[in-house]
């Protein structure tokens, strides 16, 4: 359980830095908002896949924790004041 803990957290901290440092225009909230959102949104699929599988499958809660992080880190992009920066999206 410790273990797979520390993997959640470390994926959520890969995850929000990554939103940060390679969107940065899109993350206008404070730099902690983005990390620790990420690193709560890892835990909680994590522990919530590990349970409802009976850590049977480590690798599938942590591809779930992956997921759960990267959805909820999402919620916190503001594209629209990247577009008003000047930085336009193209299709």
């Amino acid at each position: 359980m410790l273990v797979e803990s520390f993997a959640f957290v470390l994926v959520g901290l890969a995850v929000g830095a990554g939103a940060v440092t390679l969107l940065a225009e899109y993350f206008p909230a404070a730099r902690s908002l983005t990390v620790g959102t990420g690193v709560v949104a890892a835990l909680l699929a994590g522990w919530i896949s590990r349970y409802t599988l009976d850590a049977r499958l480590p690798a599938v809660s942590l591809a779930i924790s992956v997921i759960g992080s990267a959805a909820l880190v999402s919620v916190l992009a503001r594209p629209e004041h990247a577009a008003a920066r000047g930085r336009h999206r193209h299709a």
